[in-house]
């Protein structure tokens, strides 16, 4: 078996840009594989066409790519299984390896260790590049640090099976920031940051925050799960007039970012893939010029003007005495409607852990509407969230 050795001169015909990552001396592709969204068969997530995943995820690492980054739920476990075939017959050597460890299904360093030695099964190598503490919010953060995880991965990377660490996010920027300077070895943080969130979880702050500690910054939903690729009428007008790509656009703005390392794109096609190479061929900080910049706000604005609550988060509403979340149900159904994805907000409406949170519990004591800046009639508002987000139970 022929095996190939990276070497970021030999893809320059290719385009490919190469961009600093963090405090290491390496460069990281400008674009990143995100193995989360890979094509799959008969509608089932956990079914994945492996023959075209693999011939996608050649092509990107024939394209320049050196970045894979993969978890071990997505697929359903099979996320990570199909990477490392992907990954076979030369490929390994070629790229940088980002995996995670499922946090939430951590309770004991025995856990730790089974669970990795799982991942590596998977993956069918013998280390990680990167290994990643995987959603980390404030209560994850306790509870993996209370059971050792930091003596349990030094001792890994001892042994050379871990080469770095980091961790990917989703919480606000106090907590963010908490989680950067609660370890002084972090080399790498994965955010969700977008042209539409950067004030969302650790947002333009935590991006700023992390690179300058020296840490590369990692992105992730650069379109917002794809609904910045597929926007409403009254948006693509906008974007067909200037006679832009909504995609290149999105991805230019991060990539404009000299404090963004590597942008992943969890990409189901294969046209995806190619567009998205050609994209990074273009990519660069400084790049985009005044009026692209103008056009982003421009859309930026008439997502706003589609939310049709109009609730700034200012947070004087909470707390609610029946624990209702305000803002965030406001944010999940107004997101609904003006990216059209009325389907996940309702995901995240209904998950356990929003469960205490939700609109239901509402009981209309319009304390909340005394504060609101807005003069939005909370009370008013919460039970119909709650009936068009809340999945229905089938009827007898």
């Amino acid at each position: 078996m022929i095996s190939f050795k990276y070497n970021p001169a030999f893809f320059t015909g290719f385009g490919m840009k190469f961009r600093k990552f963090g405090s290491l001396d390496w460069k990281v592709s400008a674009l990143g594989f995100g193995a989360m969204r890979l094509p799959t068969v008969g509608g089932d997530h956990s079914k994945v066409d492996e023959p075209e995943a693999v011939r996608m995820i050649r092509y990107a690492i024939d394209h320049g790519v050196n970045y894979i980054d993969t978890a071990y739920p997505y697929h359903g476990g099979n996320g990570e299984v199909v990477v490392g075939k992907a990954l076979g017959e030369g490929y390994r050597e070629r790229v940088r390896l980002a995996t995670k460890m499922p946090v939430w299904l951590v309770n004991s360093r025995e856990d730790m260790d089974r669970i990795f030695e799982e991942q590596l099964k998977r993956l069918q190598t013998d280390y990680v590049d990167f290994y990643l503490l995987h959603s980390l919010n404030k209560d994850a953060w306790s509870k993996i640090k209370g059971l050792g995880v930091f003596d349990w991965a030094e001792r890994v990377v001892s042994e050379g099976r871990i080469k770095r660490l980091g961790f990917s996010f989703h919480d606000d920027f106090e907590v963010f920031r908490e989680i950067v300077d609660g370890y002084d070895k972090w080399t790498l943080c994965q955010i969700q940051y977008n042209y539409e969130n950067e004030e969302v979880q650790a947002g333009t702050k935590g991006l700023k925050y992390a690179a300058g500690k020296g840490l590369a910054v990692v992105v992730m939903e650069p379109l917002l799960g794809g609904a910045l690729a597929n926007p409403p009428p009254a948006v693509k007008q906008i974007w067909d007039e200037a006679g832009k790509d909504p995609v290149e656009m999105a991805l230019r703005w991060l990539w404009d970012k000299p404090e963004v390392s590597v942008v992943l794109s969890g990409m189901s096609t294969m046209e995806q893939v190619e567009r998205n190479v050609e994209f990074a061929s273009r990519s660069g900080v400084g790049t985009l010029v005044e009026r692209e910049r103008e056009l982003i706000n421009a859309v930026r604005l008439k997502y706003g003007a589609l939310r049709p609550i109009p609730c700034t988060k200012c947070g004087y509403c909470m707390p609610c005495p029946n624990g209702v979340d305000i803002p965030r149900n406001f944010e999940l159904y107004n997101d609904g409607f003006a990216y059209n994805v009325m389907d996940r907000s309702k995901w995240v409406y209904n998950r356990d852990d929003f469960k205490e949170k939700r609109a239901g519990a509402c009981v209309g004591c319009m304390a909340c509407e005394e504060k609101c800046p807005q003069k939005i009639r909370i009370s008013e508002w919460m039970p119909r969230i709650d009936s068009e987000l809340r999945y229905q139970a089938p009827q007898q």
